[in-house]
């Protein structure tokens, strides 16, 4: 998108480009233009030498021009002038001018002066100064010329601003009739405010030209555009400056010894808004490609940048610094990180030679995440063990519209305060080749990642979430090794499915009770299902205990169906929408972890148990898992379980000789049909989505399609 933006931008800076240098201007007088140009090599550091003049400009031109006319005719300038002293403090560091250049630009000067004095060929004195400094750069030429111009200027107004308290002022005054100027200056302001308008619009193309001279040569050559584009035009707008200033001074010179009750004013400020707007295209146009030349480079830096953080996380360090400062202090901040318990600003320094956990998201983490994970940091903080960290990376794609939305730093504001870890002060701090980085190495894309980094800053897990869902600050230090050593331990058990959700259901694997979890979001069925299994756990004399564990996806419908079930008193149920986030975000986990460890449906007992449980929340119907103890698991869709139930006559003897669960699974096997359909929604998430996916009920290859879902409960 942004590629195609640029070259949208570079379509039409080639069409101004000639409307404005083909068509209007005159081809052969910039070949004259040109053919003065002979630089010999030279360089001048032309950055003090602007500030010089900007300055005495900024002080030739008053702020109150009519309180400077009033304090002439009471005779008390200096006070109406402001209190304002001269700030020198810029120019101590200001050596003087290259030897000779004082002498150009009162060479020049004297061409302002004499040459422009109403003289009625502009173009000739332009070319005039153009051939004066002939063996100059362009961007020197507009600078000399302009610090000739700011000479002429701001004696006019020196000698304006001084007369009426000083006598030397009032002497030089009389002979250039400045009082006459001054006396009549509301009926020639027209003529002062078009050159004053002017007088802007030089400094702005002035200061264009210089940038061009500034962009840095290694990221972008002059024969490459679109910076040779621009190129081809400075000379063009070099031309223009100087004309301008020109015009300038021939304006001042002119009303010299006037009669002004016959000057038209208003024609004479017309030909100088003119000339502005001509200037002030020229000077759009240029900052156009401008704007491209940076565009061009930041891209080259982007991409060095990008390489530099390729090749730090290649080569081992002794301690995890210098890659936390690569990510989080390009920007030469240094305090770059918010400390959540104080929310005070703190270095990067608070994280060296520790487990570091980069939690990555945008701003619309869920605070589900954010919950949960504060429980498990905070269990941390009181066991010594575990010496880890977590730090919150927000990634914000547009930050150009972030001053525009004031709803993204309210936003912000609002996650940083439910966060008691580490965070980053700001998503601008973000370099975005860090982004780029996060994007393609740790693929980040919506869903939020928790990349863990070891005590030397290499990365250990490229989303520790699926361990920490799983086992919680059992899984530090978050590594594959430590991922596998723990699969190893685990078997398919109700434990493995409710830890940490429901001490409750704990407790009644203790007391050896059956408990079954179900699941849905048809109430109907629910009332159905739990009816019948109630009836026929006292039919069977086993002490029962249900709980509604709801469905992934829509909070607030879940919600009204836990409180409905409550009412009606049919079952347990979780009355904090965060425990059954979680439930269906650790079946995720398991998942995902399982494909980062390359196991399949075929090979692996817990991954093809996952799958099924998601396979039924993928299903428009309810579901049901019943368990004895923590190993015995009976699992049905909506319609076998109904069934099996209803039937339970005819596998009753079954269920007292062996057991009810294994009886209700002998069961269960017998009913099912080749006839079924089975939906797996895996959400999009990192860690990679498999290419083959196989049926839980039957092993035959599943169909692969689309979904795109918008979810905002």
């Amino acid at each position: 998108m942004q590629q195609q933006q640029q070259m949208v931008v570079k379509k039409d800076a080639v069409k101004k480009d000639r409307r404005m240098f083909s068509s209007t201007d005159d081809n052969a007088m910039m070949k004259q233009v040109v053919g003065t140009h002979s630089p010999d090599g030279r360089d001048v550091e032309l950055g003090p030498i602007l500030s010089i003049i900007e300055e005495t400009l900024r002080r030739a031109i008053p702020a109150n021009i009519d309180g400077v006319i009033n304090g002439i005719q009471n005779g008390h300038i200096d006070a109406l002038v402001g209190e304002e002293k001269a700030d020198f403090s810029s120019f101590e560091d200001f050596d003087g001018f290259p030897d000779g250049l004082a002498h150009v630009i009162h060479k020049i000067s004297c061409e302002f002066s004499c040459k422009c004095s109403g003289g009625p060929d502009a173009h000739a004195s332009t070319m005039a100064i153009l051939n004066i400094l002939s063996s100059y750069p362009w961007e020197a030429k507009v600078v000399i010329s302009l610090a000739a111009f700011a000479v002429n200027f701001g004696e006019f107004w020196l000698v304006a601003q001084l007369f009426a308290t000083n006598p030397l002022a009032k002497s030089v005054a009389l002979l250039k009739q400045l009082p006459n100027i001054m006396e009549h200056y509301k009926s020639i302001k027209p003529r002062f405010d078009a050159v004053n308008n002017l007088i802007k619009v030089m400094l702005d193309v002035t200061k264009c030209i210089i940038a061009f001279k500034n962009l840095p040569y290694q990221y972008l050559q002059d024969d490459i555009p679109p910076k040779s584009t621009a190129l081809t035009h400075v000379p063009t707008a070099v031309y223009w400056a100087i004309k301008s200033m020109v015009a300038c001074v021939s304006q001042l010179t002119s009303l010299l010894g006037m009669n002004y009750e016959h000057i038209s004013a208003t024609s004479e400020a017309w030909e100088l808004s003119s000339l502005a707007h001509k200037v002030q295209n020229i000077h759009e146009h240029l900052k156009g490609l401008l704007l491209l030349c940076m565009q061009h480079i930041e891209e080259k830096q982007h991409d060095e940048y990008y390489l530099m953080l390729v090749r730090i996380f290649e080569v081992p360090h002794l301690d995890n610094l210098k890659i936390l400062k690569a990510l989080f202090c390009a920007k030469d901040d240094i305090h770059p990180l918010l400390d959540g318990s104080t929310k005070t600003r703190v270095n990067v320094d608070v994280l060296r030679r520790k487990t570091v956990l980069l939690l990555i998201s945008d701003l619309d983490i869920s605070h589900e995440e954010i919950l949960v994970l504060t429980h498990i940091y905070k269990d941390s903080r009181i066991q010594p063990d575990l010496h880890y960290e977590v730090v919150w990376v927000p990634v914000v794609d547009n930050l150009r519209t972030w001053n525009d939305s004031q709803s993204h730093q309210h936003k912000l504001e609002q996650l940083q305060s439910m966060m008691t870890w580490h965070m980053l002060h700001h998503p601008t701090l973000l370099e975005p080749a860090v982004i780029k980085y996060i994007k393609q190495v740790w693929h980040f894309e919506k869903k939020p990642i928790l990349v863990a980094l070891d005590p030397q800053g290499r990365v250990t897990s490229l989303n520790a979430f699926h361990m920490v869902w799983i086992w919680r600050n059992v899984a530090y230090p978050f590594t594959s090794m430590k991922e596998d050593a723990l699969w190893k331990e685990e078997s398919w058990k109700l434990e493995l499915l409710v830890n940490h959700i429901d001490r409750y259901i704990l407790r009644w694997i203790d007391e050896d009770k059956c408990i079954c979890l179900y699941g849905g979001d048809d109430l109907e069925w629910i009332r159905k299902f739990t009816t019948i299994l109630s009836k026929t756990a006292k039919t069977a004399g086993i002490p029962l205990e249900m709980v509604y564990v709801g469905k992934s996806g829509n909070k607030e419908r879940i919600r009204k169906i836990g409180t409905a079930i409550s009412a009606e008193k049919l079952s347990h149920t979780w009355p904090d929408p965060t425990s059954v986030w979680y439930f269906w975000t650790r079946l995720e986990s398991m998942l995902y972890s399982k494909i980062h460890q390359g196991k399949s449906f075929e090979d692996d007992p817990i991954m093809k148990e996952v799958m099924t449980m998601m396979s039924f929340d993928g299903s428009d119907k309810g579901w049901a898992l019943i368990c004895k103890g923590s190993s015995e698991i009976a699992r049905a869709n909506s319609e076998l379980a109904i069934t099996s139930l209803t039937e339970y006559d005819n596998w009753k003897g079954d269920a007292q000789e062996n057991g009810f669960v294994p009886a209700l699974n002998t069961y269960l096997s017998k009913l099912h049909t080749p006839h079924h359909c089975n939906r797996l929604i895996l959400p999009g998430i990192s860690g990679g989505i498999p290419e083959v996916v196989v049926c839980s009920e039957c092993g035959r290859t599943m169909e692969k399609f689309l979904m795109y879902r918008c979810c905002t409960d």
